[in-house]
């Protein structure tokens, strides 16, 4: 346990940060799954080329998913600029 995630004097916790950390890890958690199991599966039952292959798939497949997330982060950074108030 990290010294920031001990909880102060009242017994609380900045709740915010750990929902946004316990996502992160999750995120990251599903990917190694993904790359690492399911292309060792693929290696194991058909081979290194196959799962090169799958390799080239799944890269072609994250690239709408980061474009969309690239536009959603550029929208909020645009917004909350504009929204100085």
């Amino acid at each position: 346990m990290n010294k920031n995630d001990e909880p102060d004097n009242q017994g609380s916790r900045d709740l915010r940060k750990y929902a946004a950390t316990t996502n992160f890890r999750l995120i990251v958690g599903a990917f190694v799954l993904l790359f690492v199991v399911g292309l060792g599966i693929i290696a194991l039952l058909y081979g290194i080329n196959a799962a090169l292959f799958g390799f080239l798939c799944l890269l072609g497949g994250m690239v709408p998913i980061v474009l969309i997330l690239l536009f959603w982060f550029g929208l909020d950074k645009f917004l909350k600029k504009i929204n100085k108030d």
